[in-house]
């Protein structure tokens, strides 16, 4: 069977769409532009309005590209809508659901065998839900995600994840350093370790008596791991012992996602988020202190119900203050069943769009100056691949430097440099991206 996958959203949802895209080629199906495709498979994202509204459009899309093939649709909207997509879209013949991906493979071999057959597995499990593990890396890339714990107990006021995603599970620890072994084996050089919040690992029912910091510093330890990044941090979460592990293990990479989502007390509050802003700015300056140059990056909401020009102001200053390398923000839109949807005083769309420009314009300013700082200076890339642009003189590359920040390079044509190494000098900065230009040999 010819099968194609389209995925949305977070990180998570990539890498289990790379891990069924590896164990349905496993299985003899083969992987296909959408046009030739037989079956397609979306993984789904609900966390926002405007990822759901185009999983609807895409089914109507593909359905319309090949009347005779059918579609799975997984992720959050899956757990979200339910049997409700089998009935309002026959082109889909199976819903599973963000603990079942597992059982997908499977459950898709028996439909193509039985053309009449429609499977719905949305069945949280009360364990982190082993599959079968990734072969190896992705074909051709340097980088690997490894989920370490699924689910989040914190029920933030705007949040759909606990409802989608279920509680916090963990993974048992060995089970994800034998995974972290098999991807460098496979040629993995950098580890992603992934999960709504990686700081509160190990602190449910699941833990096998070993927290985040522990984790992170096993990994970093495992032989031909170069670089060890890692996402979601919930602030309240971020401990001591990890921003020590962050400053003394050299395989951690210094750059830190830590969504703030409000600078107001009273948004923070609102949203139910467990920390004041004083609380927050005093966490990210220690991350700063004990990792001097890390890139830290964040999620902001504006127009949060009841949020006030004062409040946007505040967070304006928070952000300044902090000094993000860039940031993830969007308008608060209401998502069923979050606690949010209730509350009173809801900003005008125009107000927010207003708010979001402002917010952005910020960013770009305070993203070009670190971007600008970086000139002259020396780095070292991982290389991920061949850059966009392009001539018939050099060959042109895109690698990523310890901090997360995207550098282009140029290599001699015919020059493989598929996840190596490489030290450079950054000579030139654009909007959102590096150029260098190499000063050593491939490794």
């Amino acid at each position: 069977m010819r099968f194609s996958i389209l995925s949305f959203g977070c990180q998570m949802n990539a890498a289990d769409s790379l891990w069924l895209a590896q164990a349905l080629t496993s299985m003899g199906w083969v992987e296909s532009p959408r046009e030739e495709a037989q079956v397609y498979i979306l993984n789904t994202c609900s966390v926002r309005e405007k990822p759901e509204q185009k999983v609807y459009t895409a089914l109507g899309r593909l359905q319309q590209l090949n009347p005779d093939g059918f579609a799975a649709v997984g992720g959050c909207v899956s757990q979200q809508v339910g049997d409700g997509l089998l009935e309002r879209f026959p082109f889909v013949r199976l819903v599973f659901g963000t603990d079942q991906v597992g059982a997908a493979p499977g459950a898709l071999a028996r439909l193509v065998e039985h053309p009449s057959l429609k499977i719905s597995l949305l069945d949280f499990e009360e364990r982190y839900p082993e599959r079968e593990p990734a072969v190896t890396a992705a074909p051709g890339r340097p980088s690997a995600f490894v989920t370490i714990m699924q689910g989040c107990d914190n029920f933030c006021a705007y949040c759909i994840v606990p409802y989608t995603r279920g509680r916090q599970k963990s993974r048992d620890p060995g089970l994800v350093l034998d995974e972290c072994r098999r991807l460098v084996a496979g040629g993995a050089r950098e580890l992603f370790l992934l999960g709504q919040n990686v700081n509160s690992y190990g602190l449910d029912a699941s833990g096998a008596g070993v927290g985040f910091a522990e984790l992170l510093r096993r990994v970093a330890r495992t032989p031909g791991v170069e670089r060890v990044r890692f996402t979601t941090s919930h602030p309240k979460d971020l401990d001591d012992a990890t921003i020590r592990a962050m400053a003394e293990e050299p395989a951690v990479c210094p750059q830190l996602h830590l969504p703030m989502q409000a600078g107001s007390d009273a948004v923070l509050r609102r949203m139910g988020r467990v920390y004041n802003r004083t609380q927050y700015l005093d966490l990210a300056a220690k991350v700063q202190q004990a990792r001097p140059g890390v890139a830290l990056t964040t999620d902001i909401i504006v127009g949060f119900p009841g949020e006030t020009e004062q409040d946007f102001q505040q967070t304006l200053e928070a952000v300044e203050q902090v000094g993000f390398e860039g940031s993830f923000s969007f308008c608060y839109s209401d998502r069923p069943g979050t606690a949010a949807t209730a509350l009173p005083d809801k900003v005008n769309r125009e107000i927010q769009l207003d708010r979001l420009w402002r917010l952005q314009k910020l960013q770009d300013v305070l993203t070009r100056k670190v971007l600008e700082d970086q000139v002259g200076r020396e780095t070292v890339l991982l290389l991920e691949g061949k850059s966009r642009k392009q001539d018939s003189e050099e060959s042109f590359w895109r690698g990523r430097d310890p901090h997360g920040r995207v550098v282009n390079l140029a290599l001699p044509p015919g020059k493989d440099g598929s996840g190596k190494l490489v030290k450079v000098k950054i000579t030139h900065a654009k909007n959102h991206s590096l150029t260098g230009e190499r000063i050593g040999e491939l490794w």
